[in-house]
């Protein structure tokens, strides 16, 4: 059974940056595509990036675009997500996810199959 990881939250000041990466293991992962999503506290869970497994095309929501970057290593079975200049309002667990197929909307948690447990980002100075 194939389980998602992700590593790399912690505590950061604004305008910090961190990298967090989420790693599938326990059997052969070939996912149409990865997504990352995150819940702040009191907050419905939000998609942040999606990008495909094989291939080029990436997504962002806008609150996010031009300051995180997500990125995969297949031979590593593990996605990333790059955070630059962090926000206070960027704080909230994130959650990696696998996409068996296209899909219609990145935005869909019904559309993934595999979730991680989550990992705690805290942005404050």
């Amino acid at each position: 059974q194939v389980q998602l990881v992700e590593s790399g939250g912690g505590l950061v000041l604004p305008g910090d940056s961190l990298r967090l990466s989420c790693a599938a293991s326990g059997g052969t992962f070939t996912p149409w595509g990865m997504g990352w999503f995150r819940q702040a506290l009191g907050k419905e869970r939000e998609v942040v990036a999606g990008i495909r497994w094989i291939g080029t095309d990436t997504y962002y929501a806008t609150s996010v675009k031009g300051r995180f970057i997500i990125s995969r290593d297949p031979a590593k079975n593990t996605v990333y997500l790059q955070m630059n200049s962090l926000r206070p309002d960027d704080t909230a667990v994130y959650y990696c996810a696998s996409r068996p197929a296209v899909g219609t909307r990145w935005r869909r948690e019904n559309e993934y199959d595999r979730w991680g447990q989550g990992t705690q980002v805290t942005v404050s100075s």
